[in-house]
């Protein structure tokens, strides 16, 4: 009998605590959408210095594993930054091309 009660007892407690996570997840979406709309919320801003010390080291040809390494940066920051750097160079050589 204790054993269903107290089973019982913990699943209306987690049934009570993620409400309130969910709660509190969606009023701070809620907060961050009103900011957004009013100009006031615009991220984190990028580190320019560590993002260009990481193109340096992509433009001379060195492995993702040691820049990693060198930087700190996660896989995801610098596959992203690899990304653009492609599509810069792509933009680059499209233009060469269309004004000789």
């Amino acid at each position: 009998m204790f054993a269903a009660v107290n089973a019982m007892m913990l699943d209306v407690l987690a049934a009570v605590a993620r409400k309130d996570y969910e709660d509190r997840r969606r009023r701070q979406a809620e907060g961050t959408a009103k900011a957004k709309a009013a100009g006031l919320y615009k991220g984190r801003p990028e580190n320019k210095t560590r993002n260009a010390a990481i193109s340096s080291l992509l433009r001379d040809g060195r492995s993702w594993r040691d820049i990693m390494d060198a930087t700190g940066c996660s896989r995801t920051l610098l596959a992203k930054i690899a990304r653009d750097r492609r599509r810069q160079a792509e933009a680059d050589a499209a233009m060469s091309d269309a004004h000789p």
